[in-house]
């Protein structure tokens, strides 16, 4: 993100109103916007970013690496003063770092693992998995893939100021697909023996084993990639005042942080596991339910070829709306009171008694 590139001078958060739901929304739509996920290179160095700010009625589905250079070289003349104020061709390059660059390391993201990209990777799994008729071979391979992505994502955007050791992402790893494996396939051998429920309700219960073992097996997996930070902490950073900001751009310090907190870390876990529950939600539970409907309608039954292109659409549909609102259910830079938090940071808290730090994604 912005945060990681050189210069004292800070950059808006956003260009809305991150303590407000619907602005961590909007802000979230742009960190989630695949137009900017993918890196082209043979977009030429010249290329205007003004140009893509400006025409946002014909959107840009790719971004170069040309683009994301002259986006931070833009960013890090606002942070070193050289430009006066923020402006759109800025508000672009700032949105293009945001969803590129990880806030701590300072280093791109690999391209499928981005939440730019979190749609397009997760498509087709999600409609591996929520295929009709799926049987044991179908389930564990689609579960399987789910678990590989979900791992890779969560540990592409976790909190990086407490690196996650080879041994513990092998163990989570294993540990979250035998979770999901576990819960889709006795979920599947219990539902079709419910004789008390009518034939429909047994199949939408069948159709909605997928959300059950992918929300579960999600949340179990964000505290087996991450519980490192729980046990270690994360790190903390004072909140500012408005001429402490001015002050530091003047004088040229960096931002030191105030310690590792584990309480801070288990609040940014938790919060980032519910958002992955929150999110696959409407994703794995809207289609299939639709699907259902869909195929009882004569225009499908004549078109039986055209179930997996309208699971599809679904599902892509659905995730493009989703995933911004789940994103947006709490910020990703968290401010909290100090009382919150380990006594030993109590006295060292900023304005009203407020600390920050980075939640992940």
């Amino acid at each position: 993100m912005s945060a990681s590139l050189p210069g004292n001078r800070e950059l808006p958060a956003s260009q809305y109103n991150l303590n407000t739901y619907w602005g961590r929304v909007r802000h979230s739509a742009d960190i989630s916007d695949p137009s900017v996920a993918f890196e082209v290179k043979s977009t030429p160095i010249g290329l205007n970013l003004d140009q893509l700010a400006d025409d946002s009625d014909d959107r840009t589905l790719f971004v170069s690496s040309a683009e994301l250079e002259s986006a931070k070289n833009l960013i890090a003349a606002f942070k070193t003063g050289r430009t006066p104020s923020m402006n759109p061709e800025l508000w672009r390059a700032k949105k293009i770092v945001d969803s590129t660059i990880h806030p701590d390391t300072g280093e791109p993201v690999f391209l499928p693992f981005r939440m730019s990209c979190f749609v397009l990777s997760n498509l087709v799994v999600t409609a591996g998995m929520l295929t009709p008729g799926l049987k044991t071979r179908g389930t564990l391979l689609w579960q399987i893939t789910n678990q590989s992505l979900n791992v890779a994502i969560n540990s592409s955007n976790a909190n990086k100021s407490t690196p996650l050791s080879t041994s513990t992402l092998i163990q989570s790893y294993i540990l979250a697909v035998s979770a999901s494996c576990s819960v889709a396939l006795s979920l599947n051998a219990v539902v079709p023996r419910l004789k008390q429920v009518s034939p429909s309700t047994r199949l939408i219960l069948s159709r909605l084993i997928p959300f059950t073992a992918v929300a579960s097996a999600g949340a179990l997996n964000v505290f087996l990639m991450r519980g490192e930070e729980i046990r270690r902490g994360i790190d903390v950073y004072r909140v500012m005042t408005e001429q402490e900001k001015l002050a530091k751009e003047e004088g040229g310090a960096s931002t030191e942080t105030l310690g590792k907190s584990k309480k801070a870390a288990t609040l940014a876990v938790g919060e980032t596991a519910i958002s992955r529950v929150l999110n696959a939600t409407p994703i794995m539970v809207l289609p299939p339910l639709i699907l259902v409907r869909l195929q009882r309608t004569e225009w499908l039954k004549r078109r039986p070829g055209m179930t997996l292109p309208v699971n599809l659409g679904l599902i892509l549909t659905t995730s493009l709306f989703a995933l911004p609102l789940a994103l947006a259910a709490f910020p990703q830079r968290q401010t909290v009171d100090v009382r919150s938090l380990e006594e030993k940071f109590w006295d060292r808290a900023g304005p009203h008694g407020k600390v920050e730090f980075n939640r992940g994604i």
